[in-house]
């Protein structure tokens, strides 16, 4: 029985060796992406966050800065409006709709994540890009810089960034966590540059005398992207996180007319031991979707590995 088990297995893995010969690294992953669940419900969180997120203003039964329900809110009894009719999550303590709070707060989340990943991934480049391409004292200068900002704790360092603006906003939020970003992006793709330059293609283009510009944006880079494709869908979970807790030690926003689930979080630390749903509910959006976004990179980084075509 474990014999025909392993035969099966061996024939399985040769079959797909053998599927995977003469098709493109991209082809080969995205077919072994389809056939792997993680990837899936992975994939599903994501959609459904994003649908969400987008559709929020019309889905969300109710303005969430008004406060329908406060006639509901009692401080002396310590008690706030319960679920009922029009109202699924019942209210905060302030009286207003806890489900259009989250609704419109998956907005905010989105955005905060997408952009710091994005500005992040962009100075991360620009930084990988100089070091890996140039070397020598230039390759020295950014690794050290890179080291530095590495030594200190991710969540440390960006709340020593957002606590340097005089007012904070948004945009403090979303600069603080992409500043943290930089240096992972940037030592990543440095080392699959340097990791290019004595690849044979590259070689063979320096002995054909193609220039040392078209050698770096036309050979090195694009080959080199893969591994930090992967690297932003893992930061994106991070970067959630990341800002959610910045929120929570109130270095976002201070309107909170505008929802957002690190803030609706931060919030509901008063009366936590008496209301729980009120932590609950943003906490367990923060975890599920960062979720997702870490169960779809870990299965990219697998899929996009070079060691399994083999």
């Amino acid at each position: 029985m474990v014999l025909n088990t392993q035969r099966k297995d061996g024939l399985d893995a040769l079959a797909e060796s053998a599927s995977d010969a003469g098709v493109s690294l991209a082809a080969s992953a995205w077919r072994r992406l389809r056939r792997n669940p993680v990837f899936i419900v992975g994939a599903l969180v994501i959609v459904a966050f994003v649908l969400l997120a987008l559709l929020a203003p019309l889905l969300a039964p109710h303005d969430p800065a008004q406060r329908l329900l406060e006639s509901q809110v009692s401080r002396a009894e310590n008690t706030i409006p319960p679920s009922q009719p029009g109202f699924p999550l019942g209210g905060d303590q302030y009286g207003r709709d806890l489900l259009s709070r989250l609704l419109l707060g998956s907005q905010q989340t989105l955005l905060v994540a997408v952009l710091a990943t994005v500005i992040g991934l962009g100075g991360g480049l620009v930084l990988g890009l100089l070091a890996g391409a140039f070397g020598g004292w230039v390759d020295s200068l950014v690794m050290r810089i890179a080291d530095v900002m590495l030594s200190v704790p991710s969540l440390l360092l960006a709340v020593s960034i957002g606590a340097l603006f005089a007012e904070q906003t948004q945009f403090t939020v979303i600069l603080a966590v992409a500043i943290v970003q930089v240096p992972i992006f940037g030592r990543l793709l440095r080392g699959t540059m340097l990791a290019q330059r004595s690849s044979d293609h590259v070689l063979a283009a320096r002995a054909l005398g193609v220039k040392e510009s078209a050698i770096v944006f036309r050979h090195m880079l694009p080959n080199a992207l893969g591994p930090v494709i992967v690297q932003a869908t893992l930061v994106l979970a991070v970067a959630i996180i990341d800002a959610a807790a910045l929120s929570f030690l109130g270095l976002g926003a201070a309107d909170d007319s505008v929802p957002e689930w690190g803030q609706m979080l931060g919030g509901a630390q008063d009366i936590i031991d008496s209301h729980p749903q009120l932590a609950f509910w943003p906490a367990g959006c923060i975890i599920l979707v960062a979720f997702g976004f870490t169960l779809v990179g870990e299965s990219l980084r697998d899929a996009l590995d070079p060691k399994r075509r083999r």
